[in-house]
């Protein structure tokens, strides 16, 4: 079985993104990167405070249910609901969602997009010129993170118009559209402090799919 991230774009929208990168790549010297990934955390939090919530309310339940007014028999059916729906939550990650905070998944994309960034090696470009455009599913977020050679001369808040654009084309069921538009505007903003090299290579992958 595929993962989501496999399953995000067609094989055609993969092979057209490859093409953006390399179109966009062809008139300039850094390096861009869309990188999907499933999830970014696995939230262990997030689902024993769901367990805990679910497990409360319908052992509690099933004791009024029941006609019990005691104690250890909603402990007893506390603690045997609460294992059940550990596992139910671990094995449908969706369940965790509503007892996540916005802030805890923002931060934990920002961390998974920084970590990325470093394991595939964005950061050992010939002129510290690469850009990672990481998305996240689980989260529905999108983080644009850029190297230390273009961050001296780009200011890092022109990012979010990237990230506006491939998150326009997510909410419209066109991710590959969507990211297509954000490479190509990484590609206009570097071309104008970074053109192409005439001993230019392809450093990094064009897409990478975790």
């Amino acid at each position: 079985m595929s993962s989501k991230a496999e399953s995000f774009l067609t094989p055609a929208e993969q092979k057209t993104l490859v093409d953006c990168v390399r179109e966009a790549e062809a008139h300039t010297s850094g390096e861009i990167v869309p990188v999907i990934a499933t999830i970014s955390h696995d939230y262990p939090r997030g689902g024993l405070l769901g367990a805990m919530v679910c497990a409360s309310l319908t052992a509690l339940l099933l004791t009024l249910t029941l006609g019990r007014d005691d104690m250890w028999v909603f402990l007893g059916l506390f603690l045997a609901l609460y294992l059940c729906f550990s596992r139910l939550f671990d094995a449908f990650p969706a369940l965790k969602r509503p007892f996540i905070a916005k802030r805890e998944m923002a931060e934990e994309v920002e961390e998974a997009a920084f970590t990325a960034f470093y394991r595939h090696g964005l950061h050992e470009t010939r002129d510290q010129t690469g850009i990672i455009i990481y998305v996240s599913i689980y989260e529905r977020s999108v983080q644009v993170l850029a190297d230390k050679g273009i961050n001296d001369l780009v200011d890092p808040k022109v990012w979010n118009e990237v990230v506006s654009l491939v998150t326009y084309g997510i909410r419209n069921n066109k991710p590959g559209e969507g990211l297509c538009s954000g490479v190509r505007r990484c590609g206009e903003i570097l071309a104008e402090q970074f053109p192409i090299k005439p001993d230019d290579t392809d450093e990094l992958p064009n897409l990478i799919i975790e």
